[in-house]
């Protein structure tokens, strides 16, 4: 999910790392575990013959942390529960020093529990998605990052909401509704004050069966990819110049003879230069972990590179801050694993470490 929630620096800095060669500075990487109530702070070491990966330290929240998302120009970070008492869900700011260790930590209380958090793109505002009760919420956010009050939010009486995520020129958002739902509803974000306005038509109206779930934007062009939870694959979308998606096309992670039962898409990320992509698959009832890998073409649409085996239930994705290695927790196998991205969207496994059950997101930077 975060690889998306990246400043143009970042991307400038991949781009001269594939032109020199060079490894990665050494980078963190934040995972929160509902299991332990801690924030997970692994050290990743990028070196000349792989990645060094290690947990540095376990920051107690004093919940169950399930979402995380970062500001985009302060260091700091947002945990949030999945759900709790209403109004009171509990919530958490965290501060990093420079070298990337937290060093502070303030709770808040959310409306609703959040299957996702976001921050808008000038960093104004905290955003959440919830999947229980389908809520989108918007919270302030003061001078120093920190979440002050509920600003604004949306109900539209539908469940399972799944991720809400600010488009690059900050002025659309769009909630994806899985399942039965089966909805992509947009909507226009003002960045003055966070209100969300529904567009017309309200619903992007996804083909049937699809359930479009967690999303990345191309990093160069107006188009908008979706994991698809119910219909394994990628969906692509177009967006025109008043912010409207505009389905293209479907590109599917499985064959027409392969069977689907008991298995759903999870997260999705695209590398900084916008040409791959990768995107997990769960296997719920039956061995069938694995990572998609697309690959991405200058008119934005994607084509189905390869299929690479995971850990168990592959659930929350993050790319390094330089693009080079995919991070990826296993929900049932307790890892963490980092992957090396090859320029023709290959991944290699270059290192793993053991974590707790049950972690759903994770975050680089």
């Amino acid at each position: 999910m975060i690889d998306t929630r990246r400043s143009m620096a970042v991307i400038a800095a991949a781009m001269i790392l594939a032109t020199t060669g060079l490894a990665e500075p050494a980078f963190h990487v934040y995972a929160p575990s509902p299991a332990s109530r801690q924030l997970l702070v692994l050290k990743a070491k990028p070196t000349a013959g792989g990645i060094e990966l290690s947990v540095e330290s376990k920051v107690d929240l004093g919940f169950q942390g399930a979402t995380i998302a970062a500001h985009p120009s302060k260091a700091v970070l947002y945990v949030g529960s999945g759900g709790g008492p209403a109004g009171k869900v509990p919530g958490t700011t965290l501060r990093l020093d420079p070298s990337g260790a937290v060093s502070g930590q303030k709770p808040f209380s959310m409306k609703h529990g959040t299957a996702y958090l976001s921050a808008d793109r000038a960093g104004r505002f905290l955003l959440s998605a919830d999947y229980g009760s389908g809520a989108v919420d918007v919270y302030g956010l003061d001078d120093s990052g920190s979440p002050t009050q509920w600003i604004s939010g949306r109900d539209e009486g539908r469940k399972e909401a799944h991720c809400v995520l600010p488009s690059p020129d900050n002025r659309h958002v769009y909630i994806p509704y899985v399942k039965g739902n089966n909805a992509l509803l947009q909507y226009r974000f003002n960045p003055e004050t966070g209100s969300l306005e529904p567009m017309t038509p309200a619903n992007a109206m996804p083909p049937e069966g699809t359930g479009p779930r967690h999303m990345a934007y191309h990093p160069k062009l107006p188009v908008v990819y979706f994991s698809n939870e119910q219909h394994l694959g990628v969906s692509v979308y177009d967006r025109d110049a008043e912010g409207r998606l505009k389905f293209r096309k479907v590109c599917d992670a499985l064959g027409a003879d392969e069977s689907k039962a008991g298995i759903s898409s999870s997260d999705i990320v695209i590398t900084p230069d916008g040409r791959h992509l990768f995107a997990g698959i769960r296997g719920h009832q039956k061995a069938f972990d694995l990572i998609t890998r697309y690959r991405i073409g200058d008119d934005g649409d994607i084509t189905l590179l390869g299929r690479t085996p995971a850990d168990k239930i592959p659930w929350g994705f993050a790319l390094s801050p330089g693009g080079e290695y995919l991070f990826v927790t296993a929900f049932e196998g307790a890892t963490i694993t980092a992957y090396k991205v090859g320029k023709d969207g290959s991944l290699e496994k270059a290192s793993s470490v053991p974590c707790d059950k049950g972690i759903f997101d994770i975050l680089a930077r």
